[in-house]
């Protein structure tokens, strides 16, 4: 401790000064930052809004990486709002993809001080503005009737898919005790096994009216929203094998290592980039690997062969499963006409027979199959390999090979709505100028560590330098090009808010109970008694 030369108090102390004297600058530095950003590189983008009163209320910004990252992973977002990350308590809204390894990515950011419509409306119409290509296929978010409305009015044609792990999980809250125990795993069943609309309907009518909820408000409304959450009815629309936004979930996870709800926005800011360093640096490492290595197949197939040089390593695999499983799939002619051909294909699961219906179209030689998973996850199913290893067709059809999942996802050039280029790095020798100059200053500061001397004609020599780079920074004479950055105007800084997430719970019947203290049954659930004296288990 003594050759530290401070203590963990000091640190609190330090950082306290300093947020002291940055108190009231806090938008001007984020303002000031970004712009540095896109001075750098002019495909980063950004926007800041006040609220009228000239006091920050939202902003919204995209790097040239992430921009990049949605022309050509941009056919599905996931979206999902988190708390608990600044010390205005301002929502944080980040958008996310995924790209060819499976991984997560950031497309764009937002700060929100209200979680209404016309904030998501503002926030994706501005997601709209800074991203290439047009609106994505598909958006997964949480049930928030804002953001759906907000969705309607900024995304009319993509596909807006409700996560089935938050409905399902909510199960066990609006049903009955008794009624989710004994009927739980048939709803289950309905919404997990069923291959086509009109089976699932009939399986969740049969078990709404054994369960005597025909009437169940809540119930009633998840039917009507089943187009938008169950498999059956949204296996047809691309989404990257996604079904929920937990996704979101473990990227909010992982960002929260990094930031605090202590932090102000520039410290965010600063430990956001330095958490999303470490996550492209992942995607640069899956890179390296897919571009000097080749996966091992373990079927000697040479359509297999095919995929392990087209797909990354990880999407290859999934493609491998699906191959090795069509080794088990049986098929039997159904009917054949001069158009197509209908196949149904069996296999054995969980003891189960399960069949699965294959058109083979003949015109256009095409195959499409009822588990679409084709549709869904962007790989050919099983079902499908197994009619071609029944034709004897050898290597994988042009067609049935998504660009996004292979090695060679990220080639070609990406333009935003003016036709204008955007780059990853304004300069690309600028990482090699770095390099080269942290060498030789590196190896001057050790030079002049050898003496006295050497240090302060280093320090003198440096000081120097620092003068004569700002002048070349900002100019002869700042006044007369536009004024300094302390003559510019910049918004307050946010009042603190009070975001939907942070709101007080409900607390139910039981909750109360025990804060009153009453006893309540563990094993019946009701009120009044403890296990020991439940009637249920008393009963002779």
């Amino acid at each position: 401790m003594d050759k530290i030369g401070f203590i963990k108090k000091d640190i609190y102390n330090l950082e306290c000064s300093v947020n002291g004297k940055l108190r009231n600058h806090d938008v001007e530095l984020v303002t000031e930052y970004f712009m540095a950003e896109q001075k750098k590189n002019e495909g980063f983008y950004f926007k800041i809004e006040g609220d009228g009163h000239d006091r920050f209320s939202r902003c919204f910004w995209a790097d040239a990486t992430s921009r990049r990252a949605y022309g050509f992973y941009g056919d599905v977002v996931v979206f999902d709002t988190t708390f608990n990350t600044n010390q205005y308590d301002l929502t944080f809204a980040p958008m996310l993809g995924v790209n060819n390894h499976g991984q997560t990515i950031v497309l764009a950011c937002a700060f929100l001080s209200k979680e209404t419509t016309e904030s998501f409306v503002w926030m994706f119409e501005e997601f709209k503005k800074a991203m290439p290509g047009g609106e994505p296929k598909t958006i997964i978010t949480d049930q928030d009737a804002a953001m759906a409305i907000a969705i309607s009015i900024a995304f009319p044609t993509t596909f807006h898919r409700l996560c089935i792990w938050h409905i399902t999980s909510k199960f066990s809250v609006k049903l009955p005790r008794d009624a989710y125990n004994e009927y739980w795993r048939e709803f289950q069943k309905a919404i997990w096994d069923t291959d086509n609309k009109d089976e699932f309907d009939a399986k969740w009518n049969i078990v709404v009216t054994k369960a005597g909820l025909t009437d169940h408000p809540w119930l009633s409304s998840m039917f009507d929203l089943r187009e938008s959450w169950v498999p059956a009815y949204t296996r047809q629309f691309f989404a990257a094998g996604m079904s929920s936004s937990q996704r979101a979930e473990g990227s909010h996870g992982f960002f929260k290592q990094y930031i605090s709800r202590r932090n102000s926005l520039m410290d965010f800011i600063i430990r956001f980039e330095r958490a999303l360093s470490h996550q492209r640096e992942k995607e640069l490492v899956a890179d390296h690997v897919d571009a000097f290595e080749v996966a091992q197949c373990l079927l000697p197939m040479p359509m297999n062969k095919q995929m392990a040089t087209l797909y990354t390593r990880t999407m290859f695999q999934k493609f491998e499963q699906e191959l090795i499983q069509s080794t088990a799939c049986f098929l039997e002619l159904k009917t054949e006409d001069a158009c197509k051909v209908v196949f149904n294909v069996s296999e054995r699961k969980n003891w189960e027979t399960r069949v699965a219906e294959v058109v083979y179209v003949k015109d256009s030689d095409h195959a499409s199959c009822s588990c679409k998973r084709f549709e869904f996850v962007g790989i050919i199913c099983k079902h499908i390999l197994a009619l071609f290893r029944r034709d004897q067709i050898e290597y994988m059809p042009e067609k049935y090979i998504l660009k996004r999942w292979k090695k060679t996802a990220k080639c070609g050039l990406v333009s935003d709505a003016n036709g204008k280029e955007i780059k990853d790095c304004a300069d690309p020798g600028l990482l090699i100028k770095r390099s080269t100059m942290s060498r030789l200053a590196s190896d001057v500061v050790e030079d002049a560590l050898m003496s006295e001397e050497g240090c302060e004609v280093l320090s003198a020599t440096l000081k120097s330098l620092q003068v004569k780079l700002k002048l070349l920074k900002d100019g002869p004479s700042n006044n007369e090009v536009g004024g300094s950055s302390s003559q510019t105007q910049y918004m307050k800084d946010p009042k603190r808010v009070r975001c939907k997430g942070r709101s007080k719970g409900v607390t139910g019947a039981k909750e109360k109970a025990m804060k009153r203290g009453i006893r309540h049954c563990r094993e019946c659930g009701h009120i009044g008694h403890d296990r020991r004296q439940c009637p249920a288990l008393n009963t002779p």
